[in-house]
């Protein structure tokens, strides 16, 4: 390895970390050090552990790992344990969180390093630089108390579930403002629904409650938008839509226009809009006998659907 491998190597360390929790999949205590360094001079192997379907080992250079340029420091390593599980080709990218006990704290430093890429012909990766041996060995640091440390390793393999979207701006957006007349507005009980209409490649319906909905029954007229046929949506998919419905009387009069709202629909959500459209109260006296329109613009701004 080149010294400016060993340097690339090393700077994979991007974050350091005080936390209280101990490492997830699996700690390595180490009594009479001392002696321990000098009966395992190269390195040592931890027993195999198992984290993300995988079968691991804890590597530890105690005098530091020279042929990396580890000289004076502790060196860790996390390699795969066994014969490569890994097919010629095949990559698994990998998370690696080393700690180091800080008894006199009670709390654990985390040295966490870029996702890695583990395969057939790298089955191993950690730091060879990972603490200077005179600042682990000083016990007023905490990491060598009593002549005994515990080192851990936690271990994220990283898989794709596949699951995904694909959100799509239509660089032209697609308009229509569809009217519906109407006649003796004040006197309707029932829940209406205008005639379908196509805004793009989608199907849509004014949904009317003349009395008001479930909350606002005898309380306020109801207004909706419906995307129809929600249910016939591919799993999913989404359409974002801006839209607006307004309700007009004689001679293009505006009795009222509400915010308009940019929302997304889906086969989960099929409708959206105002419950409380406008007071009865107020239908009756500004509507009356006399004939209105019910115009309701829509604007269909994008769509979403599932990755591949």
């Amino acid at each position: 390895m080149t010294s400016s491998e060993i340097q690339r190597e090393a700077d994979l360390v991007t974050t350091k970390e005080i936390r209280d929790v101990a490492p997830a999949h699996y700690v390595l205590k180490i009594e009479s050090f001392s002696l321990f360094a000098k009966n395992n001079k190269e390195k040592y192997e931890s027993n195999e552990f198992e984290a993300g379907c995988y079968k691991w080992k804890l590597i530890l250079y105690p005098n530091g790992d020279k042929s990396r340029n580890g000289e004076d420091h502790i060196s860790v390593y996390l390699a795969v344990s066994g014969t490569s599980p890994f097919q010629l080709g095949g990559v698994t990218h990998v998370a690696v969180r080393f700690s180091l006990y800080d008894q006199i704290c009670d709390r654990y430093l985390i040295k966490q390093g870029r996702v890695t890429r583990f395969h057939a012909l790298r089955s191993d990766w950690g730091v060879p630089r990972y603490m200077p041996l005179k600042i682990f060995a000083d016990p007023s640091n905490g990491y060598l108390v009593d002549d005994t440390c515990v080192f851990g390793v936690e271990v994220f393999v990283i898989k794709s579930s596949g699951v995904g979207e694909c959100v799509r701006t239509l660089k032209e957006s697609t308009s229509y403002t569809h009217e519906w007349k109407i006649s003796r507005l004040a006197d309707w009980s029932e829940y209406q629904f205008s005639d379908v209409f196509t805004v793009g490649v989608y199907k849509w319906k004014v949904w009317l409650c003349p009395r008001g909905d479930f909350d606002n029954r005898g309380q306020n007229l109801s207004m909706y938008l419906w995307l129809f046929e929600a249910d016939k949506l591919a799993s999913g998919q989404k359409v974002n839509v801006r839209f607006v419905i307004r309700l007009k009387g004689q001679n293009n009069v505006v009795h009222h226009q509400p915010e308009a709202s940019t929302k997304w629909f889906s086969s989960s959500i099929s409708y959206w809009g105002w419950p409380s459209f406008m007071p009865l109260k107020t239908v009756q006296e500004r509507v009356k006998d006399d004939p209105c329109v019910i115009e309701a613009e829509v604007t269909v701004l994008g769509t979403t659907r599932k990755l591949p």
